[in-house]
């Protein structure tokens, strides 16, 4: 039986695994970065959509006052995320010094992020859910992966962040 804050503690390890791969490569390693970037995107976004739609709002109905500030900041930190650091990384050219710090800050937003979630929102969430309903939401996501809806949400993304990095830098390969 699986868990759900295991399954989400795995894709945060990988997360952080490939933002120190991307931090180490040369401004030269162009078809690194684009690749490393790719990965990241294609667990990152999946991931954070999903907690948006289906896990933060059943921790959300569940929570206490104060668990309802750990949602908020955790809602906020994700649009952070979507709307500035993912289309300025799209903005600037991967051979670039802003697309370099541009990633390096998305990497320390997104480690600060996982520590948060993995210490504070789900030390709450086993408070609040039973291991069955942990495996539920596990399953859930599972199949919410492999879904049509899982791909048009995070096409969606990914036009909207192509779209916003252009209005950045029209210039830009976004």
């Amino acid at each position: 039986m699986g868990n759900i804050l295991e399954t989400l503690k795995t894709e945060h390890d990988r997360l952080r695994e490939l933002f120190a791969q991307i931090g180490r490569t040369a401004d030269t390693e162009a078809d690194a970065r684009h690749d490393l970037l790719k990965q990241i995107e294609t667990l990152l976004i999946p991931h954070a959509k999903w907690e948006e739609t289906v896990f933060y709002p059943a921790f959300e109905r569940r929570a206490n006052h104060e668990q309802k500030l750990i949602y908020a900041e955790a809602i906020t930190e994700h649009r952070a995320v979507e709307l500035a650091v993912l289309p300025d990384i799209h903005a600037a050219d991967v051979d670039s010094r802003q697309f370099a710090g541009s990633v390096q800050v998305c990497g320390e937003m997104i480690k600060h992020h996982a520590h948060e979630e993995e210490t504070k929102m789900f030390d709450a969430v086993r408070q609040l859910f039973s291991a069955e309903e942990l495996a539920e939401l596990d399953d859930k996501y599972a199949r919410w992966k492999d879904s049509s809806g899982a791909d048009a949400i995070t096409s969606y993304a990914k036009v909207k962040t192509a779209a916003m990095a252009f209005m950045r830098n029209p210039d830009s390969p976004a």
